[in-house]
């Protein structure tokens, strides 16, 4: 299941099927700042979704990764809080990184909206978000431990906010966050919208959403279990103890330029960070031991280039944008195939083609 050519004729098939952004009934300014963000046709999931959440109607999509779910649900969302102030959403993200993903990719579609957010996290000073909130943001965008602290704080108060957005849910189902999720919801107003948005939702997720919504309209544009734009293939260890020196001549070879590798422990991805660095690659570790503080930086530093290699446990494989990523490596295998798939989604995006190693016994 490792094994796969890419196939990119296949998305880029689907991009040309997509209408203007010019052709949705949003503000003017808005579509200037999509515009000087470089994007003229939607992709396939914000062709879908985003005339419906102008609509009003509660939303359930599902698409491949790297597809722009992000800004399926910011934009129209955006319309709505420019046009009536009196609204307020709440976006609930299951990692810290992806909700400053999301937080920058607001500021660039909101420049000179005067819309406001608040960045609700874990491993941040709590007091500058309390400040923040007191402030009335628009939007709040928010992991699950850090907004039940401030309700329970009462530092937030869920029945003012009357849209919500739960992205990459299937992981925050997976991880026990569904009682979180359901104290949420009963938290907010009962007149609201609801949007779901993940790479992957199983049917029983499904059954679970539709609890939180009312009429949905279910939006699947996923037609392969991993993406089209990928070429995937293993490597094989018949002794482990060379296992390391195999990623070296790897990590050495031309085009691994821009190298993601996942771990399955932090323990195991320290390990193999001191060792890489020892070596004289220039890497990056991420994972839950570290400071949100250094996070952010490890991150940015891969991002901008200045390291090849970015260590990470599966904190790191969902809804991350990296733009020119060439590589994800699967030092350990992952727990799930749907775990791989969101690993892999890293590579590949925009309609590149990207490989994906894993090493296998």
């Amino acid at each position: 299941m490792f094994i796969r050519k890419a196939s990119p004729e296949i998305e880029v098939k689907e991009q040309t099927d997509s209408k203007s952004f010019n052709d949705f009934n949003i503000p003017d300014i808005l579509k200037q700042n999509i515009l000087k963000l470089g994007f003229t046709q939607p992709t396939p999931i914000q062709a879908q979704a985003i005339e419906p959440i102008l609509q009003g109607r509660d939303v359930i999509g599902l698409a491949s990764t790297g597809t722009g779910k992000t800004a399926a649900f910011l934009i129209p969302l955006i319309d709505k809080l420019f046009n009536s102030r009196a609204q307020k959403a709440l976006i609930i993200v299951p990692t810290r990184e992806l909700a400053l993903q999301i937080r920058e990719s607001l500021k660039s579609l909101t420049w000179d909206m005067r819309i406001f957010s608040a960045l609700i996290i874990g491993g941040a000073n709590m007091s500058r978000q309390i400040q923040d909130l007191r402030r009335n943001p628009n939007i709040v965008i928010a992991t699950p431990g850090r907004l039940k602290d401030l309700i329970e704080r009462k530092a937030i108060y869920l029945e003012d906010y009357s849209n919500i957005v739960l992205d990459e849910v299937d992981l925050m189902v997976d991880i026990g966050f569904i009682n979180d999720v359901k104290y949420f919801i009963s938290k907010m107003a009962s007149s609201r919208q609801s949007l779901f948005f993940s790479a992957t939702i199983s049917p029983k997720i499904q059954t679970i959403l539709q609890a939180f919504v009312k009429n949905p309209i279910t939006i699947s544009l996923k037609k392969q279990e991993t993406s089209e734009n990928v070429d995937q293939d293993v490597i094989k260890v018949s002794n482990p103890a060379k296992k390391i020196d195999q990623l070296h001549d790897l990590l050495i070879k031309d085009g691994f330029e821009k190298v993601l590798i996942f771990g399955r422990t932090k323990h195991g991805i320290e390990k193999l960070n001191t060792e890489l660095t020892f070596r004289g690659f220039k890497t990056g570790a991420l994972h839950g031991n570290k400071r949100q503080s250094q996070r952010q930086r490890t991150l940015e530093s891969f991002k901008r280039g200045e390291t090849q290699v970015l260590l990470a446990t599966d904190v790191a494989s969902r809804g991350l944008d990296i733009d020119n990523v060439t590589h994800v490596i699967n030092y350990d295998l992952p727990q799930t195939f749907d775990d791989y798939i969101h690993r892999i989604g890293r590579t590949g995006r925009a309609g590149k083609t990207g490989y994906a190693l894993t090493f296998i016994s």
